[in-house]
């Protein structure tokens, strides 16, 4: 079977949209003025719960790399599981429906018994459609807290976390992909380079070495008091700093206490 995993966000909406509708019309199908809904009901199940099964299939082909995500796991496994249950329950909707449409036949004559199977459609359906809730609910959060919109959506500082935490995840999926992971190391020693060189401490730099006896940040603005820029070198050499002086003619750099 081919992998679903790109195709799981838009089968999922088909699969609460049918089952949802179709639960709805079962139950409107039982009402005597309402008979004409009953064939609508039993095929918008039947094609739900068909698109149920293609649902956890690409769920499962896309839960690999979600699962990854820092922090994900849970919550997948949580969502994979309710989906699972969701789907059983509506397989046994579907068998119902089946039976119901095998037992209306007039020439059977009981068609009576083809309503007590709608009516248990109508019962398991239900039960289906809070579980079939759960799920979306537990997917919606996969979404919001971990893949897209948090900012939007909550302004959770906590979901902002999980975001930054996804997209980090994910970019060094692609970068590993492309055979960018050298040039990230590089980075990383430049920028262990830059802060041994920076022998102060100055807003996020702090050394402990470089502070004052009451725990506060200590410049060397004689000796620091510069813009830079690293040029890289090759392979088999080091990075050159270049500088630029700062020239403070009105307001002169200064040092604050924070107690």
């Amino acid at each position: 079977m081919p992998n679903l995993a790109q195709y799981h966000p838009q089968i999922v909406h088909f699969v609460v949209a049918l089952l949802f509708v179709g639960v709805a019309l079962r139950i409107a199908s039982l009402i005597p003025k309402l008979k004409f809904a009953n064939h609508a009901a039993a095929l918008l199940l039947l094609i739900g719960t068909g698109a149920a099964v293609l649902a956890v299939q690409s769920g499962t082909d896309a839960h690999g790399p979600v699962e990854r995500i820092p922090g994900a796991r849970a919550l997948v496994v949580e969502h994979e599981e309710v989906a699972k249950q969701a789907k059983n329950i509506f397989l046994a909707v579907a068998a119902l429906e089946l039976i119901a449409l095998g037992l209306a036949r007039p020439s059977l004559g009981v068609d009576r018994y083809a309503r007590v199977a709608q009516v248990a459609s109508v019962v398991v359906g239900l039960y289906g459609s809070l579980v079939l809730y759960h799920a979306s609910e537990h997917g919606g959060e996969l979404v919001y807290s971990y893949a897209g919109g948090p900012g939007l959506r909550t302004g959770r500082p906590a979901d902002v976390e999980r975001l930054l935490l996804a997209g980090l995840y994910n970019q060094s999926r692609e970068d590993r992909k492309a055979g960018r992971v050298a040039d990230f190391f590089e980075l990383a020693e430049l920028m262990c380079i830059d802060a041994l060189h920076r022998r102060e401490s100055c807003g996020g730099h702090f050394r402990a070495e470089s502070q004052t006896p009451d725990g506060e940040a200590l410049r060397h603005d004689d000796e620091f008091s510069y813009v830079a820029a690293w040029q890289y070198a090759d392979e088999s050499g080091k990075p050159t700093l270049h500088k630029e002086q700062l020239e403070f003619e009105y307001v002169h750099p200064s040092t604050r206490s924070y107690k």
